[in-house]
Formats: C-alpha cells, structure tokens, sequence
C-alpha cells in the first residue's frame, strides 16, 4: 500500500520578499520624479507672481498702468495698453491665417490625401516643427519683410475689393516690411505645424463606423466631413487652434525680429507694432535687477503667464466637455 506524505505547508514555501521588493524602489522614483515636476512649476509659478507685482506692492503703482499706453522710464511711466494690444491683435490675426490653413490640411491628410502624399507631407511638418524661431525671425526680418515692403511700398494706398463691388477698404502701404502683417505671417508659419498635427489626431480618432455609417446613407465624401467629421471633432480642433495661439502669444524671438518693435497701438497692419513678449526681450538687457523698469517688465511677464494658464484651463474645459457629451 503507497504511503501518503502530506504536503508541506504553504508559509514554508513562501519566500521572504528582499529590502529592494518591499522598498520598491522604481514606484518611489516615479513619485518623486512627478513630485519635482509638480514642485518646480509650484517655484516658477510662485517666483513669477511675486516679481510680477513687485510694480504695484514695492513701487506703489496703480493697476492703472494696465489701461495707460505711454511706456517711457525717464519720466517713470510704464503703460502696458500697447503691448497687450498688440499681443492680441498679433494672435488674432495669426488666428485668421492659420486656422483655417491648418484644419484644411489637417482635413486633407485624414480624409483625402492619398498614402503617397501623406508619406510626404507628414514628415515635411515634422521638419517644419524644427526648424529654430531664430530662423523664422530672419526670414521675416529680409525676405517676407522685401516682398511686403515691394508689394505695398509707402505712400501708395493698398485697396481691398471685389471686381464688381470695388473697393472694400484700404490701408496706407508698407514703410519698411517690418510690420503687424509681417509678424503675423511669421507665427502663422510657425504654428501651421503644431495646430496641423493635433487636428489630424482629432480626426482620426473619430470612429470609422461614423464615417462609413455615413456614406451607406448616401452622402457624399464632403457632406460626411461637412456633417459627421468636423463636429465631432470639434473639441480637438478647438484644442489644436488654442495650443497653437498660445505658442503665438507666447513666441519673443522670430516676433521681435519681423515686426519692427514700436510701442504704438495697433492702427494699420502694415504699421510696426510691439507685443509683450517682443518689449521685454528688447528691453530687459538694458535693466538692472530691483530697478522700477524691470519690475514692470516682469508685469509684462506675469500678464504672458495669466495668458498662458488661461489658454491651459479653456483646453481643459473643452476636453472635459467632449468627455462629457
């Protein structure tokens, strides 16, 4: 008869976990690698708003300097009207050039380009998206700047109208290139990369069974992306048009080089205008730290920072929303 042996029991088997499994150790990198990040924003963040009110809480400025529009520190007045004038009137345009641009091609690539041409052009905006601001800014401050200038040369009027109509309106001719046209030329370059992708994968993350759901109807291909396509998509196009204004609100080196830096509000678009990411990099060199001018210039930051955050939260909440529907 075989003898039964029972088995051991299973405490007797279970092996004792080492220092570096009960430490876990990759877990607690992880934290505190996220812990930094979250730390370091919280520091800039902090740094920025105290020196941006430095102007009002250790010069004793008013928040009337926010609706002034003379910006001179030998007589210790620093409007900042102008600049965010400009910031904005630069964006807006940059907004009208580049939107429709990018969702078209965007549209383009996801709905009716052929392979061939997708193996193209999709890599051609990844070069774009590298190219340097510094480079852009020269070729807005030579070659777009030459061509606006011999386009519309002062003082000769440039009209605006329709063959039947006539003349919509007209603006006085470019002085010298560098101008608000020209810089919104320049981000509208710039940005055409970054809006382009995010609307592409917007797009194709619409589910194909709207797409084929909607051609078995009968519709044809524009009506699907006409109908189906772009309001579905339309929380993520919303999201690449408002990282792509940001990136504009937010870009100082190739702005100040192609739109002339003069501390005017907008009038024409062919006048030179200053934003504020343009007036603190031509000024903040000639400041020393404490000074009263370069407080005020880091108002103009704080004011870029609010921007920022507010573009950040309008992201959110339109993401939010498509969750939600």
């Amino acid at each position: 008869m075989a003898q039964l042996t029972s088995a051991a029991p299973a405490s007797s088997l279970r092996v004792s976990p080492r220092f570096l499994d009960r430490f876990d150790l990759p877990k607690r990198i992880t934290l505190a690698a996220a812990g930094s990040m979250i730390a370091i924003v919280v520091v800039l963040l902090a740094f920025i708003s105290w020196q941006g009110i430095q102007l009002f809480v250790s010069n004793g400025f008013s928040l009337s300097v926010l609706t002034q529009t003379t910006w001179d520190a030998d007589t210790n007045q620093y409007g900042m009207l102008t600049f965010i004038a400009g910031s904005i009137a630069v964006v807006a345009v940059t907004l009208l050039i580049a939107a429709p641009l990018s969702v078209g091609l965007a549209v383009f690539l996801s709905e009716i380009a052929p392979r061939w041409a997708r193996s193209i052009v999709q890599p051609a905006l990844e070069i774009f998206v590298g190219i340097p601001s510094v480079v852009w800014g020269f070729l807005g401050a030579t070659a777009m700047a030459d061509l606006l200038q011999n386009f519309g040369r002062y003082p000769h009027p440039i009209n605006v109208g329709l063959p039947v109509v006539g003349t919509l309106f007209s603006f006085p001719g470019f002085i010298g290139g560098l101008s608000w046209l020209n810089g919104s030329l320049v981000l509208s370059a710039m940005v055409l990369p970054t809006v382009t992708s995010v609307a592409y994968d917007a797009l194709r993350a619409v589910p194909q069974e709207l797409r084929t759901g909607s051609l078995a109807l009968g519709t044809t291909r524009w009506q699907t992306i006409r109908h189906i396509l772009l309001p579905a998509a339309l929380p993520g196009l919303l999201t690449a048009i408002v990282l792509g204004m940001t990136r504009a609100a937010g870009e100082a080196l190739a702005v100040a080089m192609a739109i002339g830096n003069a501390p005017v509000m907008p009038g024409s678009i062919t006048s030179p205008l200053s934003t504020l990411t343009s007036w603190i990099t031509q000024n903040l060199p000639e400041t020393t730290y404490g000074s009263v001018q370069q407080n005020a210039i880091w108002t103009l930051g704080l004011i870029l920072l609010v921007i920022s955050v507010l573009s950040v939260v309008s992201v959110r909440l339109i993401n939010r929303r498509s969750f939600a529907q």
